[in-house]
């Protein structure tokens, strides 16, 4: 009997653990011995679907250890609670961050997962009282929740999205204060950051979701440095191109930045890192 290939291989990602960290981050697991580079980040970081991420790349321009600290939908909380993370982030020689979006953390309107921070756990009080048409038990990610509200009411929403901004960079200050040394911040997604007065009204937005340039500006002023990396997708290309995927996983990776973004990011990573050292 004989069957046939419904894809290509899965990719395999080497999953591994670090010292007491409960996150499992992306492998080979690299040894923490003095000099290396640390990446934290979400789900570019890591690489979903990505045979070669970023952080590979570079450890392959500048010949130095680069260990990945990625974790798929992380937000700013996976890293602001895990000790471990910081710690060795702090005897790295750079810790690159990638600026993530602010929906995926705990804040004063509902409450995520402490390690899968997309994962919604409940509403609080005063977020029900905003919203009492809505039944919160239906919702079980962030973003599905976060899409009803906006479409529920978007003069409510703007409330919402406020707290999610100020939440996000009182927590991004908090995590960038752990990392004694040097911290590149890092913005890669396929549009620059937009000012805060051209949000859009009646939807989300786009990946990192709600951060805008003048908050991007104020947060770098804790980091040692700042370097932006925008890579439009091809419109006439396939949405998944280079993209380790099966047909299953497709409109997933399809929303995700391929290959290209990945190279894009490390050249301008080389970079930078190349002119702090």
């Amino acid at each position: 009997m004989t069957y046939d290939a419904v894809g290509p291989a899965p990719l395999d990602y080497l999953p591994c653990r670090y010292g007491t960290s409960k996150l499992m981050f992306r492998g080979p697991r690299r040894r923490l011995e003095a000099p290396y580079i640390a990446f934290l980040g979400g789900t570019e970081t890591y690489g979903k679907f990505i045979e070669e991420p970023f952080p590979a790349r570079v450890e392959a321009e500048i010949g130095k250890t680069c260990v990945n600290f990625g974790f798929p939908n992380a937000g700013i909380d996976a890293f602001a609670h895990d000790p471990f993370v910081a710690q060795a982030a702090s005897q790295a020689d750079v810790t690159v961050v990638q600026v993530m979006g602010a929906q995926n953390m705990t804040n004063r309107f509902y409450s995520v997962h402490r390690r899968r921070n997309d994962r919604f756990v409940g509403a609080s009080a005063l977020l029900q009282t905003i919203y009492r048409e809505v039944d919160f038990s239906q919702f079980h990610f962030n973003r599905h929740m976060l899409t009803h509200l906006m479409q529920v009411s978007p003069e409510r929403f703007e409330a919402v999205r406020a707290e999610l901004q100020q939440a996000w960079m009182a927590r991004m200050r908090l995590m960038l204060g752990q990392i004694q040394g040097r911290t590149l911040l890092l913005w890669l997604a396929d549009r620059p950051p937009v000012a805060t007065a051209a949000q859009p009204v009646r939807e989300l937005g786009h990946d990192p979701l709600f951060v805008t340039r003048e908050m991007l500006d104020a947060v770098a002023q804790h980091a040692t440095a700042k370097i932006e990396v925008v890579s439009p997708k091809d419109p006439s290309g396939a949405p998944t191109a280079g993209m380790v995927v099966s047909e299953f996983e497709a409109q997933a990776a399809s929303e995700m930045l391929g290959p290209m973004a990945h190279a894009s990011a490390a050249a301008a990573l080389t970079d930078a890192l190349q002119s702090m050292s």
